[in-house]
């Protein structure tokens, strides 16, 4: 499909809302089945087949599992073989050793012609096993052309897109999302997919969790409301394709991809129901909580999802968002503060500025990103910390940039491409360099 076609498909798309409900949606009345799941004779010729994201046994609450109606089951396929990873690398990450220094990178270089979104993925690091299903990965992507008679899906994982430039036509098995920058879609594991540009390249960030499937996370002394909003993520009503003839099958399967020719699209799914299905959600709609006395709160506040772990309270990871909002602490130094953490902080940048970012080399840039791993420590550099330890404290509108934060309990150990490209930036500590002792003993 033309950038053109894709472009108006997007615009007249229609949603599905609340995060984890039971949806239910039929492209063709009539085809999902009443009263039962797998009647002995599906209706309108269709196949009955059920898509488990969990456990059987799981509690109701996690459990997640979808049940499709499609013209061919996904039995009907030949055997995968292996093909080229190219720049896609998976955990266990051993090609170089977990590094504490604090690094940071620029955008990714501009991608060969043809380049679709499968090509273009390119593996920062993470950590834990893909096999044992614990850890995470950080992938960025750079694409400049539409996924053509190609489809891909990951047994490793979820999939969190983080555009930050240009905007994805994203046809899955479950019907279609658009997603564009300042948004996130959200691909569950195993859901197959294909993506199309709305615009002339596309570049992002994707967070493949390995463990436990996202959630909202609670709100505790919150209370009932805020931070995200359940009715504001977006499922795909139903849709389908009914192509014929070759369609390569791309499986990402313990870290490696596997690839298969089928003689159809595997996104022929008439109806379905359940709860293991894909998401779109607009960042600009996050209830952002914040302090209104002193100090302010941990940026785990920002929180839009989280992947809990088996300790309470300690998530495998998060997803974090610092949307714009307002400022307004008295004699508070009001830039995140100084820190080390027990956890690890990969950080990226969607449009504008991050107030606490401002100088070095290179800088903190759209597209680029930094990593700062467990008690690495961080904070403002010089320059930021210089014109707000001075700034009149005024309510103060933050609007100029839209930054988030993966942040996970383990280390996270780059790949040697990460750590050997051309757009690392050399030289990052030396942004707290000039740091002045301000010590008066008196």
């Amino acid at each position: 499909m033309s950038g053109e076609a894709a472009r108006k498909t997007a615009e007249s798309l229609t949603y599905l809302t609340g995060f984890g409900n039971e949806h239910s949606t039929e492209a063709v009345p009539g085809a999902l089945p009443l009263g039962r799941n797998s009647p002995q004779r599906a209706p309108l010729g269709l196949y009955a087949e059920q898509l488990s994201g969990s456990a059987f046994t799981e509690p109701r609450a996690d459990n997640r599992r979808s049940w499709l109606y499609r013209i061919r089951p996904s039995a009907a396929h030949p055997a995968f073989s292996r093909t080229a990873n190219g720049a896609l690398r998976s955990a266990p990450f051993n090609e170089t050793v977990p590094d504490p220094n604090r690094l940071r990178w620029d955008p990714l270089p501009k991608p060969s012609p043809g380049t679709d979104f499968v090509a273009g993925l390119w593996t920062l690091g993470g950590n834990g096993d893909a096999a044992t299903r614990s850890g995470m990965a950080v992938h960025l992507y750079h694409a400049n052309t539409s996924m053509t008679r190609r489809v891909f899906s990951d047994a490793d994982g979820e999939l969190l897109l983080v555009p930050e430039r240009g905007g994805l036509l994203l046809r899955t098995e479950m019907g279609l999302l658009a997603v564009h920058p300042g948004e996130v879609a959200l691909i569950p594991r195993g859901v197959r997919f294909r993506v199309e540009l709305l615009d002339a390249t596309a570049r992002g960030y994707v967070c493949e969790n390995y463990g436990r499937p996202f959630q909202l996370p609670e709100r505790g002394p919150i209370g009932a409301n805020g931070l995200a909003n359940t009715r504001d993520f977006r499922a795909p009503v139903a849709a389908y394709e009914t192509t014929e003839g070759p369609v390569e099958v791309i499986n990402k399967f313990c870290g490696n991809l596997w690839t298969a020719t089928y003689d159809h699209s595997p996104l022929d799914v008439v109806a379905w129901h359940g709860t293991h299905t894909p998401y779109v959600y607009d960042l600009r709609t996050f209830n952002v909580i914040g302090s209104i006395s002193y100090d302010h709160p941990d940026p785990s506040i920002f929180t839009v999802l989280t992947s809990p772990s088996d300790s309470p309270g300690l998530a495998a990871v998060d997803f974090v968002v610092f949307a714009p909002r307002w400022l307004v602490g008295e004699d508070t130094f009001r830039p995140p503060y100084f820190h080390r953490n027990v956890m690890s902080e990969y950080m990226g940048l969607i449009e504008g500025a991050y107030d606490a970012k401002t100088g070095g080399k290179g800088g903190f840039v759209a597209g680029g990103g930094s990593l700062h791993n467990m008690m690495s420590a961080h904070g403002p550099d010089r320059e930021t910390f210089e014109r707000a330890s001075a700034a009149t404290l005024v309510p103060q509108r933050v609007d100029d940039g839209l930054a988030f934060m993966f942040e996970t309990r383990w280390p996270v150990v780059a790949t040697a491409q990460a750590v050997g490209g051309d757009h690392l930036q050399r030289g990052y500590d030396d942004v707290w360099q000039g740091l002045e002792r301000h010590f008066r003993n008196a």
